[in-house]
């Protein structure tokens, strides 16, 4: 259990349990040492003890206290201009790090400013992954999070924002470091219902296998028709009255890739389990906003199925037929995550009426070479909605940086001479290729015409060092949370 506090807790001291002070350099050298001496049980000379445990953590960035039970980290407040200010990324290093192995319980005593709370609180959730298989699981039962604000205070709803975010980060996790032999599109789907069912007032809509294709679902159905458990189209709905605007979340849900006919290669195929990082991570937005009280229509919309290898999967030169009514030739069986979002999108506009659509996908390997490991790449249609993405990734510490948006100069590279579109780039390319994965899905809501569109695509920020990194329901908490009426989201 991961919990989220106000303030210290005087009745979580050590012996009892371990404890990590984690802060910005400055904020923990200007801490009233009484504070942390409630922590560490009035200890003999504690004062100074805290002092000189403060200023190796300042050098070296942590610093071990009482027979190393206590820890302090000290993370620097100098970060670059597209860094989060909370400094949120060396946080989650640093405690993954530093988090004690054989404890039973931790107390982590956050000290930040009002505005780096939610980057940081998202950090240090992330650092304690749910899903674990071993013979021997960790003895880590309990995780407190004492938050002290320096500049401020955390409203009772804050808390109850942070706590339903950081259960959410970390069963995105779960769900993304699932293998697809446990996690199968069935798996996948009850998972989702449940979430569904346990948020007030959630409604669903859940079109399957057969019943796809009948009903003009051809990017979800082609893709997953080769897979041992049948595609999915699920969309949980949350319409409270009042409601004047609609938004939907569309997430890809492959729930394991192996590039179809196109097979991936020996070192390529592993960790695609993650290829429905999408779809989890938007799920679990989608849950953490409703239960913020979020005032205007919510859906979000999971494009679930297993892109494998048999007799009746996709060829490359095969041309379906999309719920757009758009042909595609598939000149690319590994370039799946677009078809079944490209169904998402325009059952969210043509069906749901979306006047906002936000997808996420873990879509392309490029998308490294445009944003890096840490930050997701944004592609939209308004360049205000560019800077709210970029501001609130910085807010929220699951970062994003925008790509070209240029369907008149870069679409042509998609071009068929036999349908109205290939689903890969052929030959020499004019546009980036992220940045076409996404217009390919542009392309079935004409580029965002009349809309607010919103592609992420989150291929490297999804994981870290082999685990999933729950990215999503931070940014799109913050993003959206002027929805809500919670103080910290405003």
């Amino acid at each position: 259990m991961l919990r989220v506090l106000a303030g210290i807790n005087r009745n979580l001291v050590i012996p009892e349990t371990s404890v990590l002070f984690v802060g910005k350099r400055l904020l923990l050298q200007n801490l009233d040492p009484a504070f942390a001496l409630a922590k560490l049980g009035g200890l003999q000379n504690g004062v100074e003890m805290w002092k000189q445990a403060v200023q190796v953590a300042f050098e070296e960035g942590c610093s071990p206290i009482y027979l190393n039970q206590a820890k302090v980290i000290a993370v620097t407040e100098k970060v670059s201009r597209t860094n989060a200010p909370s400094n949120s990324q060396a946080i989650f290093s640093a405690v993954k790090k530093n988090a004690p192995t054989n404890a039973r319980s931790l107390s982590i005593v956050l000290v930040a400013e009002y505005q780096d709370v939610i980057a940081s609180v998202a950090a240090i959730a992330r650092s304690f992954p749910l899903f674990n298989l071993k013979s021997k699981p960790s003895p880590l039962e309990e995780i407190n999070v004492e938050v002290v604000v320096v500049d401020g205070e955390l409203a009772a709803a804050d808390v109850d924002y942070l706590n339903s975010l950081t259960k959410s980060i970390r069963e995105t996790g779960r769900l993304i470091d699932m293998p697809a032999n446990i996690l199968t599109t069935d798996a996948l789907v009850e998972e989702a219902l449940k979430v569904g069912t346990e948020l007030p007032c959630v409604e669903h809509t859940l079109i399957r296998g057969e019943d796809l294709l009948e009903q003009g679902f051809g990017g979800i159905y082609h893709v997953g028709k080769a897979g041992p458990t049948p595609p999915a189209f699920l969309v949980l709905s949350h319409k409270p009255p009042g409601s004047n605007h609609t938004y939907a979340l569309v997430g890809k849900g492959i729930v394991y890739d192996t590039g179809g006919m196109q097979i991936k290669g020996k070192t390529a195929m592993p960790n695609m389990k993650r290829d429905m990082g999408g779809a989890a991570g938007l799920l679990h937005a989608f849950a953490t906003l409703v239960r913020a009280g979020f005032k205007q229509n919510l859906h979000v919309l999971m494009c679930i199925a297993e892109n494998n290898i048999s007799p009746a999967a996709n060829k490359p030169d095969d041309i379906i037929r999309m719920l757009s009514g758009k042909t595609v030739e598939i000149n690319n069986t590994d370039a799946e995550g677009r078809l079944v979002l490209g169904d998402g999108v325009f059952y969210a506009k043509h069906t749901l009426g979306a006047q906002t659509i936000i997808d996420m996908a873990t879509l392309t390997g490029a998308q490294t070479y445009v944003s890096g490991q840490v930050h997701a790449a944004v592609l939209t249609n308004l360049e205000q909605s560019e800077q709210e993405v970029e501001a609130a990734g910085r807010r929220s510490g699951d970062m994003a940086k925008s790509m070209l948006f240029a369907p008149d100069l870069h679409f042509r590279d998609l071009k068929s001479p036999v349908a109205d579109m290939r689903n890969h780039y052929f030959g020499t390319m004019q546009g980036p290729p992220s940045a076409l994965g996404g217009l390919f899905i542009g392309a079935h809501i004409d580029f965002g015409e009349d809309l607010n569109w919103i592609h992420l695509d989150i291929a490297a920020p999804a994981e870290c060092e082999d685990r999933a990194t729950g990215y999503g329901p931070s940014l799109l908490s913050v993003l959206l949370g002027k929805e809500t009426s919670v103080p910290i989201l405003q």
